[in-house]
């Protein structure tokens, strides 16, 4: 049986960025093959191809195509709601037929899949189709009514908040006075005067707390280098534009900016470019998902890279860096956001920020192509490493071979924090957030987010005070299995 090469299937299916293959029509695990026409429909759209064998790519064809493709189309009409725009198509390679469902990105979101006993969304991590959880549907559910996060009603008024870090900067970057009509010329607040969620990041105390910047200087190459981990640390909440700002002057005061002259020029040798950081870090302000609560942007410096971590991936659902960086489309998750900030010039309306970011770095004195930045993105996340072009790479292998990066790393820790707490509020649903602290190791503040994120995903509820209450796993099937040292979990 002939191989099919990839680029025969990317002649297939042409401009389509995301595909799956089936071998036949599996008929009663509909589940397995209309999760992926959910997710394509969730996402950037995507062509299931019908004749390739999934795992070996074996060209194998389709014997009767015609009847194959009407229960097909039948199936996606029965099984999907709402229906998503699709088209049916026939090729043929050699003697082999092959059908092909080429599904749009839809406009009505979330698309589900009707089972039996379940009505589930799909979304693409990666190459997988795998099952929305609360935040994604969140997510989708607000694309759906063409509504952002950060136009919805945060329920504060206008009359409530001060304004002087927008008012400020906005004259010192544009020589223009910010007026009260600006309030709602920049769509920060509706007729009523309750400010939108933009409105209410932007404001000088910003009432949603989990719009944080984490910053540390780390001592050495990783996290845990030495006797002293880090040389400085910082976390700042309020105003985007003053996360902005205290976030710059944070990587300013822990960097170099070395410097000779020449005969008739000073050349000037930053650790890291000027505009890439300010590029980064507004990238992550204005791109990071809201509605991920238990999370927040860090900012990471090591001796030879600084790390840029947002929560929240490509709005589009595809890796970054299964992408060529310098044809990715701009596409804004919260566009009142990254308006004001094109007014107050700290970034473009087209969206070049990637472009910029490589372009600046390759007109530096010390640059070759092993400074060039790195772009790593997940589903629920986005990381950006800025080489340090200051740093002797002779020493040491490229950070790439060397580092596990943090979105990967973070991803892990997090996942095992979640599936202890779950373990050992499994075993003794009253315990106390001190007795997870003790048992855990963990600050009251990093307990908190955790069982935080849990109540969001909706995995976990609170019954009664905090002091006589228990704890309730709302789906134990994804809980941990208790250990066999179940002395661990017992509180005391």
């Amino acid at each position: 049986m002939r191989i099919i090469k990839k680029e025969e299937i990317k002649n297939l299916i042409g401009e389509t960025t995301d595909y799956d293959k089936k071998q036949m029509l599996e008929e009663k695990d509909t589940r397995s093959w209309l999760k992926s026409i959910s997710a394509f429909a969730n996402g950037v759209g995507g062509t299931l191809i019908y004749g390739i064998e999934d795992k070996t790519d074996e060209l194998v064809g389709l014997t009767d195509a015609k009847n194959t493709a009407d229960k097909i189309s039948r199936f996606i009409r029965d099984r999907m709601d709402p229906v998503p725009v699709f088209e049916l198509r026939f090729e043929t390679i050699g003697d082999a037929q092959l059908i092909l469902v080429e599904v749009y990105p839809g406009s009505e979101t979330p698309y589900y899949y009707i089972g039996k006993h379940d009505r589930t969304a799909y979304y693409r991590a990666g190459n997988d189709s795998v099952p929305c959880d609360a935040i994604k549907l969140r997510e989708l559910t607000l694309k759906g009514t063409g509504k952002t996060y950060d136009s919805l009603p945060s329920g504060y008024k206008l009359s409530d908040m001060a304004f002087s870090k927008l008012k400020s900067v906005y004259y010192q970057r544009t020589q223009k006075e910010f007026t009260e009509s600006d309030y709602e010329s920049f769509g920060l607040v509706g007729a009523d005067g309750i400010l939108n969620n933009a409105g209410a990041l932007l404001a000088d105390e910003s009432p949603i707390r989990h719009s944080r910047v984490f910053c540390t200087h780390w001592n050495g190459l990783t996290m845990a280098s030495g006797q002293q981990d880090a040389l400085d640390d910082a976390e700042y909440s309020g105003s985007l534009i003053s996360l902005l700002q205290e976030s710059l002057a944070f990587v300013k005061r822990n960097t170099r900016k070395a410097w000779f002259k020449e005969v008739d020029r000073r050349v000037e040798q930053p650790d890291y470019p000027e505009r890439p950081v300010m590029e980064g870090i507004v990238n992550a302000l204005i791109h990071r998902n809201y509605l991920e609560v238990g999370s927040e942007v860090h900012i990471d410096i090591y001796d030879d890279r600084l790390e840029i971590y947002s929560p929240g991936g490509m709005c589009d659902g595809i890796n970054v860096q299964d992408r060529d960086i310098m044809l990715v489309p701009s596409r804004r998750r919260n566009p009142i956001i990254a308006d004001v900030f094109q007014r107050l010039n700290y970034m473009e309306r087209r969206g070049s920020g990637f472009k910029k970011i490589i372009g600046d770095y390759k007109t530096q004195y010390n640059y070759h192509d092993e400074f060039s930045p790195i772009f790593k993105s997940q589903y629920d996340s986005f990381i950006l490493i800025l080489k340090n072009l200051n740093y002797n790479s002779k020493i040491t292998n490229r950070v790439e071979n060397r580092v596990e990066t943090r979105v990967e790393k973070k991803a892990d820790e997090m996942l095992q924090r979640y599936k202890d707490i779950k373990a050992i509020i499994r075993y003794n649903p009253r315990v106390t957030k001190r007795e997870i602290e003790e048992k855990l190791g963990l600050s009251r503040q990093k307990v908190d987010r955790a069982i935080a994120h849990l109540q969001e995903k909706g995995e976990l509820t609170r019954e009664g005070s905090d002091r006589d209450g228990k704890w309730i796993l709302i789906n134990n099937s994804t809980a941990v299995p208790v250990t066999e040292n179940r002395d661990s979990y017992k509180s005391g």
